[in-house]
């Protein structure tokens, strides 16, 4: 499939387009995923908001609902389809049908394969994996009407490689110490992925009270591969060094701060304009009395 092929997504009206839906849902779920087929329907179809996406030939290739407990779930893309923006349209769509309808949150039980998809959209894991249907899940949920409260390292990946995803052109990340979120492999994935995309782009990186030979290869080797995009600088004034706090933030309003920057807990939000502006101001009056860690360009990896 070409990566540029067109699609599109609409609501659908269960009553009248329930034979599309069911047609990817059976194609993804029963036939390739080997699902009883008796999971695959429910009470709550029928009440459910529903989306679907077509091809250029109006042919359905993927599916999802808007449960009334304020639940997404039976996303399905066709396999043809996979990686090329389907799943996320589908999942933006649904996100709007709850922001029209007043919910403060939505909740989805994501199979393991999808987490980091779901991640990167803005959803935080709540809670153990658990088996349903015979394949494993996690709970993951996000808030549409603030910030969510992180409180472990799964949760600051998956904020991490959030705010990292809904980046346009710019990121600024303030880092204490050598953070354990830079050896992440979604984290890293996510970070390479913003800076090898074909448009131009900057992350500015502060790193506080940083050993720079002890940051993690694999983020070295990012850096050093692609210098024109990752600028590093090193606080020096006195009391830009006593600041204890990190974030991470981009130029779309997404921000994850965390006021101990040595600990993961902080607060998470993809649209939280106030916030962000006042971590970017602070960002940028350290940076610009900040020097160039000029010496990580030839570190060893």
């Amino acid at each position: 499939m070409n990566p540029s092929a067109a699609f599109h997504v609409e609501t659908a009206d269960y009553a009248v387009q329930q034979a599309l839906l069911h047609g990817v849902r059976r194609a993804v779920f029963v036939e390739e995923q080997k699902v009883p087929a008796e999971l695959e329907t429910d009470s709550l179809d029928p009440l459910s908001r529903h989306a679907l996406a077509f091809d250029a030939q109006g042919q359905a290739i993927g599916a999802g609902r808007l449960t009334p407990d304020q639940r997404i779930g039976r996303m399905a893309v066709l396999a043809a389809w996979r990686g090329q923006g389907v799943g996320e349209a589908l999942l933006h769509k649904l996100l709007e049908q709850a922001r029209a309808l007043g919910w403060g949150e939505v909740s989805l039980h994501a199979q393991l394969a999808a987490r980091d998809f779901y991640a990167r959209n803005g959803f935080l894991p709540q809670g153990p994996t658990f088996v349903e249907a015979g394949i494993e899940h996690q709970t993951m949920r996000q808030r549409l009407d603030g910030a969510m409260r992180v409180q472990d390292p799964e949760q600051a990946a998956a904020a991490t490689t959030a705010v990292i995803h809904s980046a346009r052109r710019h990121l600024r990340w303030q880092i204490r110490g050598n953070d354990a979120l830079l050896a992440q492999p979604q984290v890293l994935a996510a970070l390479r992925r913003f800076a090898t995309a074909r448009h131009d782009k900057q992350v500015q990186l502060l790193l506080h009270a940083s050993d720079l030979s002890a940051l993690p290869a694999a983020f070295i080797a990012l850096v050093q591969r692609l210098p024109s995009v990752f600028q590093l600088r090193e606080p020096m004034d006195p009391a830009d060094c006593q600041v204890a706090s990190a974030g991470l933030g981009s130029d779309s309003g997404a921000c994850y701060f965390r006021p101990i920057g040595a600990r993961c807990e902080g607060e998470f939000a993809l649209a939280a304009q106030a916030r962000a502006h006042q971590q970017e101001e602070l960002f940028q009056r350290i940076w610009e009395r900040s020097r160039d860690c000029a010496e990580l360009r030839v570190l060893g990896v």
